[in-house]
């Protein structure tokens, strides 16, 4: 008798590779068990943080695969269909040769819509419904009432890679890193998940001789981590970028991260709308009001409706403090 894939992923102990880490069997498990007519499956290929791009290098070159691990979630929680989320980068790039691929099976694809909160789980829900793209209140979760009302299992395009994987017997316990910036070889690399930050940088022989700090996890949400820092294993998306700490002018990088929150938040709630917004207005100035930012950073922290806000003093605070030697 065929082992259950629910089961294999329990004994894999396979975490989803969206962010959140949430152990990917038990996300699955609550789907196949929650009460619904008719259940969903979604792909999240939305990535479109900056430095973030191993789910397009996944898409690019193992599409097999990720498709296999959505078939796999449809029938382990029996779904109605199954719906792949892309950017519309890849949309572009990447539709024709899914749509070979798919076939005849129940899988459509869809063109993100809104900005970067549209690849938030439930935004992207009311994204495919074709309502205004913007989070929901939770709970519900999307394990109860997801899209168009029904149980719905979301994970992102490496998950769905690994259940893969992991159904074969050849999950061996890696990951995907993309790493970037001022380094000599950057691009996507897959290696063991339980190497610190310090031993991606050397084995893909980025590691560099400057003085540097990292952003780790995402290009825009990462944390702030210097070099002594980096006996740590990277979490999250799975994204480390390097810097020059004398080359980097720490306005402009600041701006950088703030331009992307201001224009990637979906208006819904006022500390994450209006914050943002004083954010970037005292970047541009080149003028910092420890005061009134620390203020802003934990009305952020505190009060916004959903992770995209909460994220933001996140690459703030380790930054200033670090490398700018500031504590708010």
């Amino acid at each position: 008798m065929t082992k259950d894939i629910i089961l294999k992923l329990k004994e894999s102990n396979l975490l989803g590779r969206g962010g959140a880490g949430f152990p990917t069997w038990l996300k699955w498990d609550l789907v196949k068990k929650a009460k619904g007519d008719k259940k969903y499956v979604i792909c999240n290929a939305s990535e479109g943080e900056p430095c973030v791009f191993k789910d397009g290098y996944i898409i690019k070159n193992y599409p097999e695969e990720m498709i296999n691990g959505i078939v796999l979630a449809m029938e382990a929680v029996n779904a109605f269909e199954a719906w792949i989320y892309l950017n519309k980068d890849y949309y572009s790039k990447y539709s024709n040769k899914l749509k070979k691929i798919i076939g005849k099976k129940k899988i459509n694809l869809f063109k993100k819509t809104g900005g970067y909160i549209g690849g938030e789980e439930s935004a992207l829900c009311e994204s495919i419904e074709g309502n205004r793209v913007e989070p929901r209140f939770k709970p519900p979760y999307l394990a109860e009432k997801g899209l168009f009302g029904c149980p719905t299992l979301v994970n992102n395009v490496e998950t769905f890679y690994y259940a893969s994987k992991v159904d074969k017997g050849e999950y061996n316990q890696t990951r995907f890193y993309s790493i970037n910036g001022d380094v000599l070889n950057p691009g996507v690399y897959e290696l063991e998940e339980s190497l610190t930050m310090e031993q991606v940088l050397k084995k893909t022989e980025n590691y560099p001789s400057f003085d540097f700090f990292i952003q780790a996890g995402g290009g825009a949400a990462g944390e702030i981590f210097l070099r002594e820092e980096l006996k740590t294993p990277c979490v999250g998306a799975g994204s480390i970028t390097v810097y020059n700490k004398l080359k980097t002018d720490p306005f402009k990088l600041m701006e950088k991260w703030i331009e992307f929150f201001a224009c990637g938040n979906c208006d819904k709630c006022l500390p994450c709308r209006e914050g943002t917004y004083r954010l970037m207005e005292m970047i541009k100035r080149r003028k910092l009001n420890e005061e009134i930012m620390e203020q802003i950073l934990f009305s952020l922290r505190e009060t916004s409706f959903c992770a995209l806000g909460r994220g933001i003093p996140v690459p703030f605070r380790s930054f200033l403090k670090k490398v700018m030697e500031i504590d708010l």
